[in-house]
């Protein structure tokens, strides 16, 4: 049974090349932050309004290395929206966003775990810890053991406090439209983490948010993206 060895190859030199990109982004920000940068950093920060932010970036999926089973036969997946490289995650203006005190939730998948970091840094978060979605077992994606999970990296940026603790980290929720998160998780971060709040590739409208994404209304704009 064969694969297209070339097809992983090229996907991962891809993603070497975008993980180079994303640590020179880091790089470049941790010597700004060590450096100050006077009035820029002052801009910077009235811009600032977020002290929660919640993101679902659209991570490269769509050279359908995700196998499923069909027939007998491993089957490249590919998904219906479409994908972000991860320098173009990395240069998504969220610190900007964000007050100097802030929290982040940033959802990834396993493949994009370590990136997750990454981007939590090159956006001026530093990683917390990583929380957990437990979902049913579906096909046979992710071989050879079936992804059922999908992951919140909860970072923080500054002093922020929580205004209240989870007694896990983890949960367990049905699964809903092809990568719809559960409202569920909403619910904590509005326990744990104070507003305002805002919501980035939300794909639909939730009372005492503000979102971004091309599925709801923008309520921040974003230059350079679609």
């Amino acid at each position: 049974m064969e694969r297209s060895d070339s097809r992983v190859r090229m996907h991962h030199d891809g993603a070497a090349r975008d993980l180079v990109s994303c640590q020179e982004v880091v790089l470049l920000r941790r010597i700004q932050t060590r450096e100050g940068r006077g009035e820029g950093q002052e801009g910077m920060n009235s811009l600032a309004k977020y002290r929660t932010i919640v993101a679902d970036p659209p991570w490269d999926h769509s050279d359908g290395t995700g196998s499923t089973l069909v027939n007998g036969t491993w089957e490249g997946r590919t998904v219906p929206y479409s994908c972000m490289s991860l320098e173009e995650i990395c240069d998504l203006p969220v610190s900007d966003m964000a007050e100097r005190d802030a929290h982040l939730y940033l959802w990834t998948t396993n493949r994009y775990l370590r990136e997750a970091y990454y981007v939590a840094e090159a956006w001026g978060f530093a990683p917390v810890k990583p929380l957990v979605w437990v979902k049913a077992p579906q096909g046979f994606m992710g071989r050879p053991f079936t992804s059922s999970v999908e992951f919140i990296l909860a970072c923080r940026r500054g002093t922020l406090r929580h205004t209240a603790s989870a007694d896990r980290q983890w949960w367990q929720w049905k699964r809903g439209e092809h990568s719809a998160k559960p409202e569920a998780f909403l619910d904590i971060v509005e326990q744990v983490s104070p507003g305002p709040y805002l919501e980035m590739f939300a794909r639909r409208q939730r009372l005492g948010w503000d979102t971004w994404g091309n599925e709801a209304l923008e309520h921040v704009q974003i230059e350079g993206a679609a």
